[in-house]
């Protein structure tokens, strides 16, 4: 399952840092705006300690986590719905993302330039979604130009639904009211909408980038406001330094864990990052075991145990029979597979089943 989050944010908030963090990649970083032109692609590991019981347990010659996609994006800079900057071309980027980590600068440097001059993290906020915006708006009053008098002259019941849904949405974003907040949209009408992929519709949350002095503190006069405005459109905020977390990334795995200890902190603003933008997405996670390989799936919540299987293969799914499940806690319990079906902690499943996050699955098939 391919699924991408997309950062976004004004030139020289820090970005590109925290990307190379991410994907311990060395792209292009410059203290001026357009140091990225292209949008750079990187996988990353999910964290997950169950893996490593499960490796422990299997001992299997392969162990392959489970991953998804961050893709960095160029500056925005106001004007960009309108051309400025690259900024057509960053906002078709943008809708390739199925979700938005919006960075913001939360930190004052004097040797690091802001686009804008000072640092004022909801104006940066808000110049970046009223771009959005403007791009969702403009699509469409495009859209409804061309097919509102058709669907009026016609009254073909899709088109008067899509070009009804379409005139919400404008209502909406003209009241600075991005479409994921929207909540008078129905099922019908959110199948229209995902044809679009309006960047406004997408999961979005904010990285609060602080200096790495503010990392122990966790908030500064800057991040209660962004934590403040993401509150009143219920997006969630991650406080992190982009440039603590780009050199912990050098750093092996122990001598990363002895650093955060010594700080006093748990776990590193990365994982906190992936952790949320995974559930932003709605990804769970399920594993298949044994001697060959252990291994992590992402899947979407509520996908069937059918549509899992097709996940690991097209054949599984098409010839798919039941599915073997066992939990997670179930044979962390009892440490031994056989112990589970003893238990009777075995279950046989059929293709309607939902799958939950930890499933340990076995999927007998026929094709």
């Amino acid at each position: 399952m391919s699924l991408k989050a997309g950062i976004v944010g004004l030139p020289n908030v820090g970005k590109s840092t925290l990307f190379n963090a991410i994907t311990k990649k060395h792209i292009l970083t410059a203290n001026y705006p357009f140091a990225t032109i292209d949008p750079n692609v990187g996988v990353v590991t999910v964290p997950d300690t169950r893996l490593d019981l499960l490796e422990s347990l299997y001992v299997p010659n392969n162990t392959i986590p489970t991953t998804f996609e961050f893709t960095d994006i160029a500056g925005l800079v106001a004007g960009a719905s309108k051309g400025e900057g690259l900024g057509n071309k960053f906002l078709s980027h943008i809708r390739e993302v199925d979700a938005i980590v919006e960075v913001v600068r939360c930190f004052d440097d004097e040797n690091i330039i802001h686009v804008s001059g000072q640092v004022d993290p909801i104006r940066d906020i808000e110049i970046i979604n009223v771009e959005l915006i403007l791009s969702d708006l403009e699509i469409i009053l495009n859209r409804i130009s061309k097919i509102e008098k058709k669907a009026t002259t016609t009254k073909e019941k899709d088109a008067l639904l899509e070009v009804g849904v379409l005139k919400k949405c404008q209502e909406a974003l003209e009241q600075n009211i991005p479409i994921r907040n929207m909540k008078n949209l129905d099922d019908d009408e959110l199948v229209i909408l995902k044809n679009f992929s309006f960047i406004t519709a997408k999961p979005l949350i904010y990285v609060a980038n602080v200096g790495e002095e503010d990392v122990v503190i966790g908030d500064n006069e800057y991040t209660k406001k962004v934590k403040e405005y993401a509150s009143k459109e219920n997006s969630g905020v991650i406080i992190m330094s982009a440039k603590m977390e780009s050199e912990l990334a050098e750093l092996e795995v122990e001598d990363k864990k002895l650093f955060l200890e010594e700080i006093g902190i748990n776990s590193s603003g990365l994982d906190k990052l992936i952790f949320a933008t995974y559930n932003l997405l709605g990804l769970e996670t399920f594993f298949t075991v044994g001697k060959d390989e252990c291994r992590a799936w992402t899947f979407k919540r509520g996908t069937t145990a059918k549509k899992a299987a097709g996940l690991i293969h097209s054949d599984i799914e098409r010839g798919f029979i039941k599915a073997e499940i066992m939990k997670y806690d179930d044979l962390e319990l009892l440490k031994d597979e056989k112990k589970v079906k003893e238990a009777g902690k075995l279950y046989l499943e059929g293709k309607d089943y939902i799958m939950q996050d930890g499933d340990i699955v076995y999927f007998r098939f026929n094709v």
